[in-house]
């Protein structure tokens, strides 16, 4: 076999191309890249994680190829993730959803061979579902005989998974990174690139992208439309001090970023690429001359056809904003 052929899909994770984006931001100063984190085979940064996690547990023996159980909880990018690593292994899997996860992210579990449990009370008033879905996860591994749950939250392998990404960004851009976008969620990819970044000198300046009414930077709570877009509770993967400035955003400004990117770059990103981009473009007139500039772009917009890139579903929750991005 040659050098450059992989073994089996789980060598394609990571290793995601950097472009440099010529049009996004015309008017700013500084130069831009983008890490495609969708390019990877399960569609988002999440396969990394999942990998990690997954083979850690292999690797010390939690979990036996072939005979293992594993459970978690997703709104669909990490479930998805870990059904790719569960059925490359011959794990079981179930996957533990919520109304809100897109019949297209639970389509594509199925036809993976996950086993998806539903939960259908809300935490509270503003339909969170997170508390209720990690509760129901904790009770599966419990009750099934050797499962494993992951626990993306709390996983040191979901961060040090993310660190390789910093490395290879680093890389690419011969250690010189002078701002770094990069959203939130579980904090692994953040907690993983600051902890890179704090371990090998670099000075570059870490952008946490956040959602308004997220828990992440102790937000009043609010309803979110965009799944995977912050969080209802601080991760145990958060600590003080991993970014240096945070950029809260709204599910309109995920519509306007997502659907300038494409406009622009013809880069079709999900929910959360489209937060990065909107928290981008607060920064991009106020960057140095020749900075630097990274946007980590976690997804691909295909799963997002019916919300995001649907103009029936924007108008209906957002009014005609079509001018916000073909300005």
């Amino acid at each position: 076999m040659s050098a450059h052929i992989g073994k089996g899909v789980l060598s394609a994770v990571g290793d995601t191309p950097l472009v440099q984006l010529e049009r996004l931001f015309p008017e700013s100063p500084a130069r831009f890249h983008a890490k495609l984190e969708g390019m990877n085979p399960g569609g988002s940064m999440k396969d990394r994680a999942a990998m990690s996690m997954v083979v850690g547990a292999i690797e010390s023996g939690r979990l036996v190829p072939g005979k293992s159980t594993v459970v978690e909880s997703s709104s669909g990018n990490l479930g998805i993730g870990l059904v790719q690593v569960c059925r490359w292994f011959g794990l079981r899997f179930v996957c533990v959803v919520d109304p809100r996860t897109t019949t297209q992210n639970l389509a594509i579990l199925e036809a993976y061979g996950a086993e998806l449990e539903m939960v259908t009370e809300p935490d509270n008033e503003l339909g969170d579902f997170l508390g209720a879905r990690i509760r129901r996860a904790r009770q599966l591994a419990e009750e099934i005989p050797g499962a494993f749950w992951p626990d993306q939250y709390a996983n040191v392998l979901n961060a040090r998974a993310q660190e390789q990404l910093m490395r290879e960004v680093a890389r690419d851009l011969d250690g010189r990174v002078d701002v770094l976008f990069v959203a939130t969620g579980s904090c692994g990819t953040i907690h993983g690139c600051a902890r890179y970044i704090a371990e090998h000198g670099m000075t570059t300046h870490v952008v946490a992208v956040d959602a308004v009414g997220s828990a992440i930077f102790g937000q009043p709570g609010c309803q979110r439309l965009v799944p995977g877009h912050g969080a209802a509770r601080r991760p145990a993967l958060h600590h003080d001090g991993m970014a240096d400035s945070a950029e809260l955003m709204t599910d309109q400004d995920c519509v306007i970023g997502c659907r300038r990117l494409v406009a622009a770059e013809a880069i079709l990103g999900g929910g959360s690429s489209g937060a990065v981009v909107g928290a981008a473009a607060r920064r991009a007139r106020e960057l140095p001359e020749g900075a630097n500039c990274v946007l980590v772009l976690p997804d691909r917009g295909e799963r997002y056809m019916d919300t995001i890139y649907s103009d029936a579903w924007v108008e209906r929750h957002f009014g005609d904003i079509r001018h916000l991005w073909k300005g």
